[in-house]
């Protein structure tokens, strides 16, 4: 146990459950739950658990054909502290703590089905040329009746009414929730989490906060992951479900994860600024590769059954792989402003995707195209909804077929996790045929 751990237990007596999980590739944390005096071993690296935890369904179920499971045996990794560390998780009956973990093999290789080493083994190719990506995540979700089989909004506690009409940006919609809010906040505050504002978005119950930059984007996705399990564990606590699925409503808006990034030099410098509005050449290269990638790397961003009814014309979720300034109905905007912090938004993702592959997808995409020094289209401008453009797949199955074979996938993820992820998903797929109607919220209501 490192000093830094043993100091974190001993400021902390409260703590007598302890938590240890890592990242399925569906972003489902998986592990195991301890008494806090056994944490000596959990810290140490001492857990193990099967490499085919990380590969399941979305049900928790083995994927058929997996080379996880029969062909080798269904082995254990070794799973070793992520450096996160221990962070609290005080919105259970009894204080607890989590332990986020990685996996290696028994030669102390990461395990290529981690999504947390995908995003990691990405960031150390920037490394290489002397460049750090600096990210933030706007995190969209609802806060729903936890009591129901159907998507319902929550009453106000304030009034004891249902929610019934749709105030985006309203004050008095953010101060009905106060209490959820407050203790959402010192969850965030007390687990490293940088979140910021808080605003009222346009779905009835729906929010969204943002997660301040941060100059590592394995942080930053620890933060998206984090925040995920928090909003989830403070809604319950006030008796609320609170879902992060990309479409809960089938007539209201989706919840999406826009992500902002800029990429720093070995000096410190953003190389997307040239003191200009438009933006750098290394800037217009990592939007060609963005856009380049962005159809077959579809299924990272809708990656379920669900994600696929908030990609809509007209409905804020992008269509079509374009970029713009300025413009919130493109898939790729430059936001204005200060060209020290020129950056790009990306705005594909739903709030269902496991934030380790996304950024890697993401920052994998735009490194490509700086390295091949790519030329994107020229920027739309006005509404992108029905531009004769390439369109990104508006089902589950394409998508699959897209990302499998894809030449610039294969240059961001590695073959290992291409091929399980695959698999995954055409089971997935084959689990939602002829199921009940509310079978899809109720797979997806607090798991993703």
């Amino acid at each position: 146990m490192s000093d830094t751990n043993k100091d974190w237990i001993a400021a902390h007596p409260e703590v007598k459950a302890l938590r240890v999980a890592t990242v399925d590739l569906n972003g489902i944390a998986r592990g195991k739950r301890l008494p806090i005096g056994h944490a000596d071993k959990a810290l140490a690296g001492g857990i193990r658990m099967p490499f085919s935890i990380q590969n399941v369904d979305i049900w928790g179920e083995d994927i058929t054909d997996s080379p996880l499971v029969f062909e080798s045996g269904d082995g254990d990794g070794v799973m070793q502290p992520t450096e996160r560390g221990l962070v609290p998780m005080d919105w259970f009956e009894t204080t607890s703590a989590l332990l986020p973990l990685w996996m290696y093999d028994e030669s102390g290789t990461p395990f290529a089905g981690d999504p947390r080493h995908a995003l990691a083994a990405m960031l150390d190719r920037y490394k290489a040329r002397g460049l750090t990506p600096v990210v933030a995540t706007e995190m969209e979700f609802y806060l729903l009746d936890g009591s129901t089989a159907t998507p319902t909004p929550p009453r106000s506690p304030l009034t004891g009414q249902r929610l019934s009409s749709m105030d985006v940006m309203a004050l008095g919609t953010l101060d009905a929730f106060d209490g959820f809010f407050t203790d959402l906040y010192a969850a965030c505050e007390a687990m490293g989490i940088p979140a910021d504002a808080a605003i009222a978005e346009g779905g009835l119950g729906q929010f969204e906060i943002n997660l301040m930059h941060v100059d590592d984007a394995l942080r930053a996705a620890d933060d998206a992951w984090l925040f995920k399990m928090a909003v989830r564990g403070v809604a319950r606590k006030h008796g609320f479900a609170a879902s992060f699925m990309a479409k809960p409503f089938a007539d209201q808006a989706g919840n999406g994860l826009h992500t902002h990034f800029s990429v720093l030099d070995s000096k410190g410098k953003n190389i997307f600024d040239d003191g200009t509005s438009e933006g750098s050449k290394k800037l217009t290269q990592a939007v060609a590769g963005v856009l380049a990638a962005m159809q077959a790397s579809t299924l990272i961003f809708a990656p379920h059954f669900n994600s696929y009814r908030r990609m809509q014309p007209n409905s804020h979720a992008p269509t079509t792989a374009v970029w713009g300034y300025e413009n919130r109905t493109a898939a790729v905007r430059i936001p204005g402003g200060n060209p020290a912090a020129r950056r790009i938004e990306h705005r594909v993702a739903g709030g269902d995707v496991n934030p380790y592959l996304m950024l890697a997808a993401v920052l994998g995409a735009a490194l490509i195209g700086i390295e091949d020094q790519m030329t994107p289209p020229a920027p739309v401008r006005g509404n992108a909804y029905p531009a004769d453009v390439a369109h990104l797949p508006d089902d589950w199955a394409t998508a699959v077929d897209l990302f499998e074979s894809d030449e610039i996938v294969a240059r961001i993820f590695n073959p290992d996790l291409i091929r399980n992820l695959c698999l995954c998903k055409r089971q997935e797929i084959a689990g939602f045929a002829d199921r009940p109607e509310n079978f899809e919220f109720q797979t997806y209501l607090e798991t993703v």
